[in-house]
């Protein structure tokens, strides 16, 4: 079993290396605009581009995770995020600002969460599904700590210092990634029901290779609708009628749903099926579109809206981990999940530019019909993954 040293290193390790890299254009984007001279969509450019290069290399790092384990390619994770911070606080112009974003999008394919469950499956086989859980509840408090925290570190001392001190903390987390267990899981234990529960089945290789084929299809799809949304969340509910000082609050419920929906599957959902939780979060995800819809006739309607979706995408972390404990062996986990999530960072890097052409051509309401869209397609692939997981093998 996992212990709690290995969950507290790697959830810390995730808060601070999710703040520092994924959030972090989110935090300085707009005063790097403002000293470049620059549009927000160029800026942005260069956080696409290092979610691009996520996806070219997530097959390898999966690989070198299977072979090698956790440690060493998470270390690797926060010397590239600290490297790559510097880099962009030195940045003089596109190439080195490109250059940097390029380095800070290897990075986080290699420390952030899908290095972290590839990690957690390699140490602990399906009794990793608790673990991938827990390290969620720091890893979703990210935006609430660094981009505050960001924001009055440019104020005092200029977005540049502050990149500077990102790089900082990402090198911290080094010596936490390095306290990492390297041992592979051999054998499963046979005396806890709950582990043998989660183990994958035997199944014909059509039915894992259709399940492989679903998961890849919830993954995509949630990973759009997350981009999107998070890109134009704010403006999306301004436009659908509330008040603009009402909108920013509202979203930021978000992280609040999505914290409070993690917390409540560590606490009541051990014995949860992984395929259960998904197909329950993907329905609460469709639920809260249909909010999101009225959302600007009733301030009530959009509250919930943002809750059911932070607490539905919350749960949709989750089962990004545990999901494929479900159907592939553990010891190739890093290496077959590394290549069914690549289509999910090519779109997850177009989709705030698309997002916003659709706002453009049909306004707020064509965008939350367009997330509607998405999450149909995202419960109509886990309702096949729960079909095919009622099949007997």
């Amino acid at each position: 079993m996992i212990d709690r040293a290995t969950v507290l290193r790697l959830g810390v390790g995730q808060l601070v290396c999710w703040g520092v890299t994924f959030y972090l254009v989110g935090a300085f984007g707009d005063r790097i605009a403002a000293d470049f001279g620059w549009s927000l969509a160029q800026v942005q450019g260069g956080f696409s581009a290092a979610l691009l290069v996520m996806g070219l290399t997530s097959p390898l790092a999966g690989r070198l995770i299977d072979r090698h384990g956790g440690r060493s390619v998470m270390v690797c994770g926060s010397l590239l995020s600290a490297l790559g911070c510097t880099g962009l606080a030195a940045a003089q112009g596109f190439v080195s600002y490109y250059a940097a974003w390029i380095c800070i999008g290897l990075a986080m394919r290699l420390c952030l969460y899908d290095a972290a469950f590839a990690a957690l499956a390699r140490i602990g086989g399906p009794g990793a599904k608790t673990a991938m859980a827990q390290i969620t509840l720091l890893g979703g408090l990210a935006s609430t700590v660094f981009w505050p925290f960001g924001a009055e570190l440019a104020d005092l001392f200029g977005w540049r210092i502050a990149a500077l001190a990102f790089g900082g903390f990402a090198l911290l987390t080094a010596p936490l990634h390095w306290g990492l267990p390297d041992a592979r899981l051999v054998s499963l234990p046979t005396d806890d029901p709950s582990i043998a529960a989660l183990a994958p089945q035997s199944a014909p290789k059509s039915h894992r290779i259709l399940a492989a084929a679903l998961y890849a299809m919830v993954v995509a799809f949630t990973n759009t609708l997350h981009s999107g949304m998070s890109a134009h969340m704010v403006w999306v509910l301004a436009g659908l009628g509330v008040a603009a000082g009402a909108a920013a609050w509202i979203a930021a419920l978000r992280g609040v749903g999505q914290s409070s929906a993690r917390l409540c599957e560590v606490l009541f959902g051990r014995r949860l099926a992984a395929v259960d939780l998904n197909l329950g979060a993907a329905a609460g995800l469709t639920a809260a579109f249909l909010f999101g819809v009225w959302s600007g006739i009733s301030l009530p309607v959009a509250v919930a809206f943002s809750l059911l979706y932070g607490g539905a995408t919350g749960l949709l972390t989750i089962t990004r981990g545990t999901l494929p404990l479900a159907f592939l062996d553990p010891a190739t986990y890093g290496t077959l999940v590394g290549r069914l999530i690549v289509p999910s960072f090519a779109l997850s890097a177009v989709a705030p530019v698309g997002y916003a052409l659709v706002i453009e051509r049909f306004g707020a309401a064509g965008a939350i019909w367009l997330s509607a869209s998405l999450a149909l397609a995202t419960l109509a692939a886990a309702c096949g993954l729960k079909i095919l997981s009622a099949r007997p093998a």
